[in-house]
């Protein structure tokens, strides 16, 4: 879509996916968890990684969206131990410090995207439609 705005949710199609959220700043959290409510989505966030890896967070989750930068360590981590599990959802990392090290260290770790913050909220979108 040209004029950036958001396509309109398809209930059939997003309707009781799982994401698990993992951001730290209390404002970009719950934006995006209303964002995915509002989309279709069921929504778990936490505002750090420890509370995903000691749960069983992943068993029904479908898609994984952890900033790079949290307080008890970092997105890229979270995806590596949630694959040891043998956790084969989607994945996208999200940071307001990209770099071409950062994108190649979470696509090697098997990230589906790295997002930019400020978030744009069709690219997301479109990244977990995709």
């Amino acid at each position: 879509m040209s004029n950036g705005a958001l396509p309109q949710p398809d209930p059939a199609v997003e309707a009781q996916r799982v994401v698990l959220l993992i951001e730290d700043d209390e404002a970009v959290r719950r934006s995006l968890q209303m964002l995915l409510h509002w989309r279709g989505y069921d929504v778990r966030s936490f505002a750090g990684a420890a509370p995903v890896l000691e749960g069983n967070m992943m068993d029904d989750a479908d898609v994984l969206i952890a900033d790079y930068r949290l307080p008890d360590g970092d997105g890229i981590s979270v995806l590596r131990a949630l694959r040891r599990a043998d956790w084969k959802g989607k994945s996208i990392l999200i940071t307001a410090f990209p770099s071409p090290t950062l994108a190649e260290a979470a696509r090697a770790a098997g990230f589906d995207a790295v997002l930019e913050k400020p978030l744009r909220q069709h690219e997301l979108i479109r990244v977990l439609a995709g």
